[in-house]
Formats: structure tokens, C-alpha cells, sequence
């Protein structure tokens, strides 16, 4: 059968996982499924993810692929495989071979995030782990106006911390809405790609100027200035929803 390059679809409850990113000691999602693969295949596979969550961020599709020479399995049953060896909390949902120059981070071209809002007196003991508790509902329009803002290419500087290898700042956000889904409110944005703590941080800061109207908040947006946005909102409130590829790779 040879080499095949092997896309995983995953999803996880981030609660207890340091991040995606492999760490020395802490817990992390691509350490339990490296630890998963390596069972499987006997030395260590390195698995490439589509973008890396932070510390107690969820995802309900992550995409991951890696390569393999293994005969005995075909490439839909990898799914079963690696779910066999892995904890309850991190799920492969899909698995099958794409083509060998496939990459689940560069080629991706479009995620989208979704960020849960309860709006309740008092945090639910069933959703803690899974929302950002606000105690006022805020004004849906305006929150919106706001969102609506983001949209198009901008410098995100003032918004998320870029790449630590000296990387730009800009990224395209294809769409940004709030959306009533009683008894939340969720922030769905849809870009090719993010700065560390972006989403988090746009969520905080739009909460923020929501008395403060469209100037402000362009203002800050425009800035290129960290200290002028509101500090991240809590990672238990995010999830990474959706990861889409160009469609010369067929990969719905």
C-alpha cells in the first residue's frame, strides 16, 4: 500500500487539556494522540493539526492529518484504531487518506470558531465548563454593529498577539455575528486564520464598548495596540467549529 497521508476529522472537551500543543509534562490533545498512534504503530508519528487551541478550548472539528506505512489498517478504519487507545474526552470522528502533499494547517483555507455566552444570574452548574457567564443581556444590534466591523482584512495587532516568529498581523475575517441561541448568545466568526487569543479577545472587547458605539471600537481595532483592548475572555467559552480546504482536495 506504501505511504498514505491520513486526515483526521476530531473533536474534544478541552476542560482538562493544557491545549492542542505537545507539552514536556502537562496534558495535552496532540499528546494523547501522538500517544495513541505511537501504540499503534510502534515509533513515534507526528500529527499536524489545523491550528492549535489554547488551555480549556473545545473543539466539535479539528482537523489533523499524518502519515503512515502501516498495511493492516485501511485508512477509514484509523478512526476505530485510535479511538480504542484514547481517552473519553478526545474523539476521532473521521479518518481517510487525502493526498500525499496535503497539509491540515497550510492548505486549510477558512475556520471558523463559535464562542458560548450564558447570559444567567447565576453560572449553571451543567455548563461551566462549556460558557462565559454574563449577567445582562446585552443589545443584540449593537453587539453586531460592532462584530461587523471586523470584517475584511485587518491588522489584528490590538486584538490577539501575533505569531512569536516575528509573523504579520493581518488576517481576513470572512464573517463575525452574534447569534441568540437561548439560553446563550454565541459569537461565530469565520477567518482564514487567527492570532493567538483572538477570538477571546474580540468577544471581551466588544462586550466592552457596547455603550461606547462604533468609534471606540474601530478606534482600537485600528490602533495596532494590545493595552487597548479588554484582556481575553475565559477559554471554556470557545470552540473550534469548522475547518474548511480549498476544494481541489474534495474534502467536504
Amino acid at each position: 500500500m506504501g505511504r498514505r497521508t491520513i486526515l483526521l476529522d476530531l473533536a474534544y472537551d478541552g476542560t482538562d487539556f493544557c491545549g492542542w500543543q505537545v507539552q514536556r509534562s502537562d496534558r495535552t490533545v496532540q499528546g494523547e494522540l501522538e500517544r495513541a498512534l505511537a501504540e499503534l504503530h510502534g515509533q513515534r508519528v507526528v500529527l499536524h493539526a489545523a491550528g492549535r487551541t489554547d488551555s480549556g478550548v473545545h473543539a466539535t472539528e479539528q482537523r489533523a492529518h499524518f502519515h503512515t506505512s502501516m498495511d493492516s489498517v485501511p485508512s477509514e478504519r484509523f478512526r476505530d484504531a485510535i479511538n480504542s487507545k484514547l481517552p473519553l474526552d478526545v474523539r476521532v470522528l473521521r479518518s481517510r487518506r487525502v493526498a500525499d502533499e496535503f497539509h491540515a494547517r497550510y492548505d486549510a483555507v477558512l475556520r471558523t470558531y463559535h464562542y458560548h455566552l450564558l447570559v444567567s444570574p447565576v453560572q449553571l452548574p451543567r455548563y461551566r465548563n462549556y460558557c462565559h457567564r454574563i449577567s445582562r443581556r446585552p443589545d443584540m444590534a449593537t453587539l453586531n454593529r460592532l462584530a461587523a466591523q471586523l470584517i475584511g482584512e485587518h491588522d489584528f495587532s490590538s486584538l490577539g498577539l501575533p505569531p512569536g516568529d516575528g509573523g504579520h498581523a493581518r488576517r481576513r475575517v470572512e464573517a463575525a455575528a452574534f447569534v441568540s441561541r437561548p439560553p446563550f448568545i454565541v459569537f461565530q466568526i469565520s477567518a482564514n486564520a487567527f492570532l493567538w487569543k483572538m477570538v477571546r479577545t474580540i468577544v471581551a472587547t466588544i462586550l466592552a464598548c457596547e455603550s461606547c458605539g462604533e468609534d471606540a471600537f474601530v478606534d482600537i481595532l485600528q490602533a495596532r495596540d494590545r493595552s487597548r483592548a479588554q484582556l481575553a475572555a475565559p477559554g471554556r467559552g470557545l470552540f473550534l467549529h469548522k475547518v474548511r480546504y480549498h476544494e481541489s482536495f474534495a474534502i467536504d
